[in-house]
């Protein structure tokens, strides 16, 4: 065997470990389960360009839709404002809403930016994001939300809400929209709490 392969060989392991660190120190200290370890780049509704982990450091209410849809997703937007009022007694910030699209091909920036303001939507705490086909598929998976692209353009999908908390980690996820659902809106006040509690006693 050729010295130099066998060295080389000998070296792959530790270059395994050493390369995701080199590439991102950040997310290498992500917990294993956390979905901030897909590396998805996204544009937002104003046409600025960031990483799903930048999300890191809050909680989450994250799903999926598609700006043409005129069934589930107005429902879904209407059900995360709910949600975010039920919580108006948990003293501390609203939790962050990530609505990501289903159709990149017609959700330009410039149209989310448009339903964003048609559905006067609070800047504070709320981000419409598109991103490339593959990395739609690599989210729906991870979220565990079915789609498929009809013929005529339409989307059908499954709905669901779901809570990230402050490192990535699904901690709920709620199937129920047209309304809020208390079990729901019941873990989410428990992540806000417990983050509250966290920062208080640094």
């Amino acid at each position: 065997m050729n010295p130099l392969f066998k060295c080389a060989r000998g070296l792959l392991p530790a270059l395994l470990l050493i390369l995701p660190a080199a590439i991102s120190a950040r997310a290498a200290e992500l917990p294993g389960e956390s979905i901030y370890r897909l590396p998805v780049t996204l544009v937002d509704q104003d046409g600025r360009e960031f990483r799903l982990g930048d999300r890191r450091g809050g909680p989450q209410l994250v799903s999926m839709f598609y700006t043409s849809c005129q069934y589930a997703c107005p429902l879904i937007i209407e059900t995360l404002k709910k949600t975010q009022r039920a919580l108006r007694s948990t003293n501390s910030s609203p939790p962050q809403v990530l609505l990501v699209s289903l159709d990149p091909e017609r959700d330009t920036p410039a149209r989310l930016k448009q339903v964003y303001a048609e559905r006067k939507l609070d800047s504070s705490s709320w981000t419409l994001a598109r991103t490339d086909p593959a990395n739609v598929r690599k989210l729906a998976a991870v979220l565990d939300i079915q789609y498929r692209v009809l013929a005529n353009h339409d989307i059908n999908h499954s709905t669901a809400l779901v809570l990230l908390d402050a490192d990535g980690r699904m901690v709920a996820r709620t199937d129920k929209i047209g309304d809020v659902d208390p079990g729901f809106v019941a873990a989410v006040r428990q992540v806000l709490v417990s983050r509250t509690i966290q920062k208080g006693s640094r």
